[in-house]
């Protein structure tokens, strides 16, 4: 359920942006980065634009080609896969190639992330979109603390350092520098989201009873437009505008 969450509402947040900025029926120029199974590539392509995406692992990149292999000739042609680092996009493609790029739970496994950032605006056309999705470093507390443990929460204040669910040492981010950030790369910040307020500590396998699903991302959704609720969400969904 947690994914399911995660994978909707930045659906229905990124639409929201590209509809604000492009006419209804265009075919749009997507790169995602760190794709993954490739859940937000797929949809894309499905809604007619041409998709390409980059992912580092190869497990998962499989994992994308298998679900495209299921999908019609049409939306197949709209997607390429490519198995490589998103570090390394100048490689690949020249600036201002795609309206809009993905990058999203990436910036938590890049130490170093400005020149990941600066590279991916440089792929932006002008006024193109870029949609990030990151872990709220001011949020950390939230998890350790609604679960009961206090050494955790208390730890967590102090740091932008936390360990994943997989027990991997990973980082998060501020909303205050990265909105820094986007500026000084000529893509600044035009709208953000919280994504997962009330449902983050929710156990990966559980399943809500029929009918509950619609009324619970009703919530998340308000949640994360609103103050003072989406500054506490475990991630933020950041839509940048290249300049």
């Amino acid at each position: 359920m947690r994914n399911t969450v995660r994978q909707e509402l930045v659906a229905r947040q990124l639409d929201e942006q590209i509809a604000a900025r492009y006419p209804v029926g265009q075919r749009l120029r997507i790169l995602d980065v760190g794709m993954g199974q490739g859940t937000q590539a797929l949809r894309l392509a499905r809604a007619g634009h041409a998709v390409t995406g980059i992912e580092a692992d190869h497990e998962m990149l499989t994992a994308a080609r298998e679900s495209l292999a299921g999908e019609p000739a049409g939306i197949r042609e709209r997607v390429r896969l490519i198995e490589g680092d998103g570090r390394d996009t100048g490689v690949h493609f020249l600036p201002g190639s795609f309206d809009v790029v993905l990058c999203h739970g990436v910036l938590m496994y890049v130490q170093e992330p400005d020149g990941l950032l600066a590279g991916l605006a440089r792929m932006l056309a002008p006024g193109g979109l870029l949609s990030l999705l990151v872990r709220n470093a001011d949020a950390l507390a939230m998890r350790p603390g609604l679960a009961g443990d206090w050494q955790a929460a208390l730890t967590a204040f102090d740091t932008d350092t936390y360990a994943d669910r997989l027990g991997l040492p990973v980082r998060a981010d501020r909303l205050e520098a990265l909105t820094a950030t986007l500026a000084g790369i000529a893509a600044p910040l035009h709208a953000w989201y919280g994504v997962r307020v009330f449902t983050d500590n929710v156990a990966h396998d559980s399943e809500l009873p029929a009918g509950e699903l619609e009324r619970l991302l009703a919530a998340e959704d308000r949640a994360g437009r609103t103050e003072p609720y989406r500054g506490v969400a475990t991630l933020l969904h950041l839509c940048g505008v290249r300049g």
